[in-house]
């Protein structure tokens, strides 16, 4: 199933009609442009520990409906010259009151480079609940696939988040997730159903630049899912 898959199927649902209508009465257009030096996913690294330069394009309306698309360079090493993620996601966030909201929508995740670069590509459910409290944002996020880098397996991915300020204009964001297949003849960690993924950042601001520093470490024994530091420089543009 690729993007254009993706869109014929919303096209049918008569999504996309709701949303064109929607987004049409009020839209906003955003760019977000990121510079990070470990493209870290769950704690894995997708790109051989090296940098990666980001990009996405989002499209959203104040009804709450949403689309966008992501792109990233990527090395999974050895002999595999896959470099380049293209990611498409659609969802909706509602805010049920100012203290509780809710994020759902679905991704798909595409890859190319190699001829074989699109076996990996698979599609993705998420569900993120966020509570805003005196003490900071409480999250509860979920992400399932039906067939995990194009494996047919069952995967999820839940986890748990708390941000916090420090100071004004300064904050920490800590994370804990864990990643589980629910068929190990297909896919596997190391031998195990899942790993967990820890990580603490540190996140401010300066002249419209997002920065973040953050530690994580993950349950895995491998050089790209060991403990390290990621640095990251991120703009957001609107139009």
């Amino acid at each position: 199933m690729g993007l254009n898959t993706m869109a014929n199927c919303l096209k049918c649902s008569g999504l996309a009609a709701l949303l064109t209508l929607t987004f049409a009465a009020q839209a906003e257009w955003s760019s977000t442009v990121t510079l990070v030096s470990d493209y870290s996913f769950n704690g894995v690294s997708q790109t051989d520990e090296g940098p990666a330069l980001q990009a996405s394009l989002d499209y959203s309306s104040e009804s709450g409906w949403y689309l966008g698309s992501f792109a990233s360079n990527v090395d999974f090493g050895g002999a595999d010259d896959t470099w380049l993620e293209l990611d498409g996601y659609a969802g909706y966030f509602y805010r049920f009151n100012e203290n509780l909201s809710l994020d759902a929508g679905l991704a798909y995740y595409s890859y190319h480079g190699e001829s074989f670069s699109d076996d990996y590509n698979y599609p993705e459910a998420y569900a993120k609940w966020g509570y805003q409290s005196p003490f900071g944002q409480s999250e509860l996020n979920l992400w399932y696939s039906w067939d995990y880098f194009g494996t047919c397996a069952g995967h999820s991915i839940v986890m748990l988040a708390h941000s916090f300020e420090l100071a004004p204009g300064h904050r920490l964001r800590l994370s804990f997730d864990r990643s589980t297949s629910d068929d190990t003849d297909k896919w596997q960690w190391q031998g195990s159903r899942g790993y967990q993924h820890y990580r603490i950042a540190y996140q401010t601001q300066y002249h419209g630049i997002d920065i973040e520093l953050a530690g994580e470490d993950t349950s895995l024994d491998s050089d790209n899912a060991d403990a390290r530091l990621v640095f990251s420089l991120s703009h957001r543009f609107t139009f």
